[in-house]
């Protein structure tokens, strides 16, 4: 069954593409923080009842499986939190990126049983949400340098990004979730 580009992109972003917010206040920290927080819970909601067979299952035509994403996220959330550290301790440092695509191929990635990612994104977000929970201006000021990236991105820009990154995921396996109704 072909798809047009439109209900590709629909499923590519669930909820849209990042945005980078232009202003930043504290109920937009606070809510990103949330988000944070609320990961672990939100991805064992999402996940409850699904079956191997189920997590196997992609979210589009080209996407990954259910079992690939949630690994993806405990990947990209443990260079999250230690890029975060890397700001905190050195001056606009410049962070190594990573093939996302290549790491999601691998036989982890693949092959292992959620619960192990679903256990370090636990104490991962659990460890991240208590770093930051005390942060002042001068914590969310300071930046790393991407690789990928046209200028360093402030640690607030780094949350809202993360915390995009949480429900954008998160909106992938509601959609493999959709499918296991049909």
């Amino acid at each position: 069954m072909k798809i047009s580009d439109e209900e590709l992109q629909a499923l590519k972003y669930p909820i849209g593409p990042f945005k980078r917010p232009l202003v930043i206040n504290q109920d937009h920290i606070k809510k990103w923080k949330q988000d944070l927080s609320d990961l672990p819970y939100n991805l064992r909601k999402v996940t409850a009842g699904m079956r191997d067979r189920d997590l196997d299952k992609k979210y589009r035509p080209g996407g990954w499986t259910g079992r690939q994403v949630i690994h993806h996220i405990a990947d990209s959330h443990m260079n999250a939190y230690i890029r975060f550290k890397w700001a905190l301790t050195e001056e606009v440092p410049m962070i190594k990126a990573y093939d996302e695509e290549a790491w999601a191929k691998l036989d982890d990635s693949k092959e292992l049983p959620i619960d192990v990612s679903m256990k370090l994104i636990d104490a991962l977000h659990h460890r991240w949400t208590y770093l930051i929970k005390q942060f002042r201006r001068k914590e969310w000021a300071k930046a790393y340098d991407h690789p990928d990236y046209e200028k360093p991105a402030s640690l607030e820009i780094a949350l809202a990004m993360y915390a995009w990154h949480s429900n954008h995921h998160i909106g992938h396996l509601q959609l493999i979730r959709e499918q296991l109704k049909h």
